[in-house]
């Protein structure tokens, strides 16, 4: 079932409690080397998938190969060949960070040389040297989200699992943790990345799929899965009411708007309908044009029928 690019390779994985069944027999294969998005709202299985094929969890049918081991029978194997940052942080606040990584490099059974070489590294890496002797206690949200991350790669792992790792972080600190992960995929290491933060998905994913009830509703990148979604359009802002009019009786689908002096037009995001759509039109008439693409949110909307609780609690 494995091949030697892929780092997760999954196949009609389910699990259930009591009569709910939470993940619906999922296929999905993640690269070697890249990001994989799982999106979808709270209760979607997105966090019992990641406990699944970090061994935390066992499934009740199908079967799953991590960095090229059996989930179920390789679990140690596995295990070896991970990290895995939870929702909840497992830093040790009555430790300092240095002692925290260390207490990681000591359960990984580094040796001395290895495990001081792998700490000061990653102090450096995640901006944590200057408080690197503080308690964990006095850290900032987004300092202990970086020590929980620099935590998981104490040990070198190539692949790891990242279950929804912004969560209450502010926006500055998400973006700091967006660009750790990106240097993470640029040395070569797998990301497994559940969200349920649209841009966050956008941003990071080489792909992503959409679970919604336990089932993939939809996978591919975030190019595919948008084009999958009608509702592109074309604003063009016009030179004066009269050309509104003109342009709106000449052009099929147009929507015109007099006051504001735009006349909008369904689009599918070629090039090929662009050209022939300006080619038709006066230079005159234009003085500015705008197009819009669906986003990760109208894919969603689209697939499940409603919005995303990240959409719904703002």
């Amino acid at each position: 079932m494995t091949t030697r690019t892929s780092a997760i390779e999954v196949v009609g994985l389910r699990k259930s409690y009591g009569d709910h069944e939470v993940i619906a027999g999922v296929d999905l294969t993640v690269s070697e080397g890249a990001v994989y998005a799982l999106l979808g709202p709270n209760g979607a299985g997105k966090t019992t998938m990641a406990r699944i094929l970090s061994t935390l969890l066992p499934a009740d049918a199908g079967a799953a190969r991590v960095a090229g081991y059996d989930v179920r029978r390789e679990a140690d194997r596995v295990r070896a060949s991970i990290g895995v940052t939870g929702q909840f942080s497992a830093v040790d606040d009555l430790l300092t960070g240095r002692e925290n990584l260390r207490l990681m490099a000591d359960l990984g059974h580094l040796d001395r040389r290895r495990a001081k070489s792998a700490v000061e590294g990653l102090l450096e890496r995640f901006d944590l040297v200057d408080a690197a002797d503080r308690r964990a206690a006095t850290y900032s949200g987004g300092m202990k989200r970086r020590l929980d991350l620099a935590m998981t790669l104490v040990a070198g792992p190539r692949l790891i699992f990242l279950d929804e790792p912004t969560t209450g972080l502010d926006p500055r600190s998400r973006r700091g943790l967006w660009g750790i992960v990106r240097e993470l995929v640029a040395d070569g290491v797998t990301v497994f990345l559940t969200t349920q933060y649209l841009e966050e998905a956008d941003r990071l994913a080489d792909r992503i799929g959409v679970l919604d009830e336990g089932r993939l509703v939809a996978e591919g990148t975030a190019a595919e899965l948008k084009r999958r979604v009608p509702g592109g359009h074309i604003e063009l802002q016009v030179a004066d009411g009269e050309r509104v009019a003109e342009l709106a009786h000449r052009l099929p689908g147009a929507v015109p708007n007099a006051e504001a002096l735009t006349v909008t037009l369904p689009h599918d995001g070629s090039l090929t309908a662009l050209r022939r759509l300006l080619d038709g039109i006066d230079d005159g008439a234009v003085t500015g044009l705008t197009m819009h693409t669906p986003n990760l949110d109208d894919v969603f909307l689209a697939l499940t029928g409603r919005p995303t609780t990240e959409e719904v609690s703002a």
